[in-house]
């Protein structure tokens, strides 16, 4: 089988406020580093996710049929787009949440602060859909300071 991509959104039950999301970073690195899974995991402040998970297809399937969709902690799961690909979007896997005020997660492995344009987008090969629902995800749900500048 080859390279697959799965992109989806979903929604909190409950708030995942920053120690939570933190463990929730920890446990899906060392997860889809054992399955060879990349892509990127946001979380909004509204309590939205949206993922792209790329690797071999059957791990994707599995761990997003298995594994995330049985998840009590969040619902209203959507399958936004997913299909064989060429390539990886995101070489690593990355997540990204805006902390709570006064913490900065910059160094810690896996983390990408919302602000940080050249980490979250993916590179030129992907298709403008995705870069498109990225942003309207950003824009819609969270403050994005490096959109507004002149």
């Amino acid at each position: 089988m080859g390279l697959y991509q799965l992109l989806y959104q979903s929604e909190a039950l409950m708030a995942f406020d920053t120690p939570e999301l933190l463990a929730l970073l920890h446990q899906c690195r060392t997860r889809n580093a054992a399955q060879n899974i990349t892509g990127l995991l946001l979380y909004a402040a509204d309590g939205r996710f949206m993922q792209l998970l790329e690797g071999e297809q059957a791990a994707v399937l599995s761990l997003y049929h298995q594994r995330i969709a049985r998840d009590p902690r969040h619902f209203k799961f959507r399958v936004l787009s997913e299909g064989p690909c060429r390539e990886r979007t995101f070489d690593s896997w990355a997540m990204s949440f805006r902390p709570a005020p006064g913490q900065d997660f910059r160094e810690l492995p896996g983390y990408v602060a919302p602000d940080d344009p050249s980490r979250l987008v993916p590179r030129p090969h992907t298709q403008l859909e995705f870069i498109a629902l990225l942003l309207d995800f950003l824009i819609e749900h969270e403050r994005v300071p490096w959109l507004n500048k002149p």
